[in-house]
């Protein structure tokens, strides 16, 4: 089974930058297709970004598009999520999950099979 480590959180303020990594291990990441979630105190696990196994497509929660860009790079096999104009309701931790690359994007939670343990991120006003 693929192992999958988060990094990169901290805490930042609003308008700033960050960019999320999240490194498989046991397993090749070009095997899976990738998503990130994010959960904040108190609310339901939420959809980020999903992308294809080749990176050739993706996908934006609502509330994510225009500021949010998930990449990745097979070779490193890492995935990564760059946050840009971050505001204080981003703040949640942050989950990286897999499934396999057979099912194409994944938007809902009960989709992955395979999730990371978190990273927070926190952005102050």
């Amino acid at each position: 089974q693929v192992q999958l480590v988060e990094s990169g959180g901290g805490l930042v303020q609003a308008g700033d930058s960050l960019r999320l990594s999240c490194e498989a291990s046991r397993r090749t990441l070009s095997n899976y297709v990738m998503g990130w979630f994010r959960q904040a105190p108190g609310k339901e696990r939420e959809f980020v970004a999903s992308i294809t196994w080749r990176g050739d497509s993706t996908s934006y929660g609502d509330s994510v598009k225009g500021r949010f860009t998930i990449s990745r790079d097979n070779a490193k096999n890492t995935v990564y999520l760059g946050m840009n104009s971050l505001k204080p309701e981003d703040t949640a931790v942050y989950y990286c999950a897999a499934r396999d690359r057979s099912y194409g994007l994944g938007y809902r939670v009960l989709e992955y099979a395979y999730w990371g343990q978190g990273t927070q991120v926190t952005v102050s006003s």
